[in-house]
């Protein structure tokens, strides 16, 4: 029974789905920790397949909500669009974190680093090499999301060639990546300076990877005919969670990969 309101918002109804997914993550944590001590990763695959089939479900009743009910109004929108720009605010001073820990290491190194930056036995990795390469891939690919988002605007038909070119630069960037790790002369025990560079690139690539699946539902539902010129919120997510990647990575060049070589 459709029940009329006199306001412009979206209530949402009973769901499981937040305390079975808050469950799947506190059984997951647990079975990485009884993997880390017995070598049995077995309970963790199995709650990781658990935490995304609740995922899942929880994002299908929200498409259902937004694309098939109509229940994201305008006033919804809005509000959908300022959580989505305070979770990328969050991101960033997750990042400035890493970047924070760098600069004090690299402006005034310690002693027990022998007083420079990088430290002693470090080779570090040639800027105009890889880290480059990656660099022209990820901007261009920010080229290609907003290509794709204007022709959305315009012709939602010819929007998915971009889209699965920006797709496809990511899986390429994550592949380099993969090939530049296997081939680092550092490692992650190489004392802080190899703590920081794999933590700050790997969270950096975890998110490539996590934009990619992004990306990746955006084109289902465009091919599904989910998208309209006015309402195409979870593309514009991506978009703006994409360019917020392209951003951290300049900046990660810079820093890590440029300015100290």
């Amino acid at each position: 029974m459709m029940i009329s309101h006199n306001h412009p918002y979206h209530m949402v109804t009973l769901s499981p789905w937040p305390l079975m997914t808050s469950w799947s993550i506190l059984n997951l944590l647990l079975s990485m920790i009884y993997w880390f001590n017995s070598s049995n990763f077995k309970f963790s695959l199995f709650n990781l397949f658990m935490l995304i089939l609740v995922l899942y479900q929880w994002w299908r009743d929200i498409i259902r909500e937004s694309t098939m009910q109509g229940c994201h109004t305008l006033s919804v929108l809005k509000l959908l669009k300022f959580g989505m720009i305070l979770f990328i605010i969050s991101e960033l001073f997750f990042f400035i974190s890493f970047f924070w820990a760098y600069l004090h290491s690299a402006i005034s190194p310690s002693i027990e680093i022998g007083m420079m930056w990088p430290p002693k036995n470090i080779i570090m990795f040639n800027p105009y090499d890889i880290p480059l390469l990656n660099s022209i891939i990820l901007i261009s690919s920010g080229f290609t999301i907003t290509w794709s988002h204007n022709l959305l605007i315009k012709n939602k038909k010819k929007a998915m060639t971009p889209l699965i070119m920006t797709i496809l630069l990511g899986m390429y960037f994550s592949s380099i990546q993969m090939i530049e790790y296997i081939e680092a002369p550092f490692t992650f025990n190489d004392g802080i300076f190899g703590s920081i560079f794999f933590m700050a690139t790997g969270f950096h690539g975890l998110h490539v990877i996590l934009g990619i699946i992004f990306l990746s539902t955006s084109l289902i539902r465009m091919y599904l005919n989910h998208f309209s010129k006015i309402h195409h919120f979870h593309f514009e997510a991506a978009t703006w969670y994409w360019h917020f990647v392209d951003i951290i990575w300049l900046i990660l060049y810079i820093l890590i990969y440029w300015w100290m070589y």
